[in-house]
């Protein structure tokens, strides 16, 4: 299965960008990061579609497993034990970033295994929302 093309605002690809340049090339998460930075489309937010998971996106995903989950893809800073978020270094918050709704990828969870990842509802999306700038 080859990976679904992603698309970025301008906004989210720039502050994608900065974390990484402050993140250690051996940090967690670091080197998934920047090779979906490299391989997705950059828009303006007003152009992003609204179906697209961005940063602050609350999104419903299925797990090859068949477990759903409902959460918001939030900056490492704003990640919460809670249970709602989910930090966009870790693996799945990864894979999730400019997927849009119905699209799959092949991913690899925290434990090693892999699995498929399946969007299946963008509940939330700020610039959908017109908060261009978060």
């Amino acid at each position: 299965m080859t990976s679904p093309d992603i698309t970025l605002s301008t906004t989210d690809y720039d502050r994608l960008d900065r974390l990484l340049s402050n993140l250690n090339a051996d940090s967690i998460g670091f080197t998934t990061l920047s090779q979906e930075l490299e391989r997705a489309s950059v828009v303006e937010p007003t152009l992003l579609p609204a179906n697209v998971v961005s940063m602050n996106s609350t999104v419903r995903f299925r797990l090859a497993s068949g477990k759903t989950s409902t959460l918001t893809l939030v900056y490492p800073k704003d990640a919460a034990q809670s249970g709602n978020t989910i930090s966009v270094l870790a693996p799945v918050g990864c894979a999730l970033i400019g997927l849009k709704t119905g699209d799959t990828i092949n991913w690899p969870l925290p434990n090693g295994d892999m699995s498929t990842i399946t969007v299946e509802d963008v509940l939330y999306q700020p610039e959908r929302a017109g908060a261009y700038h978060r």
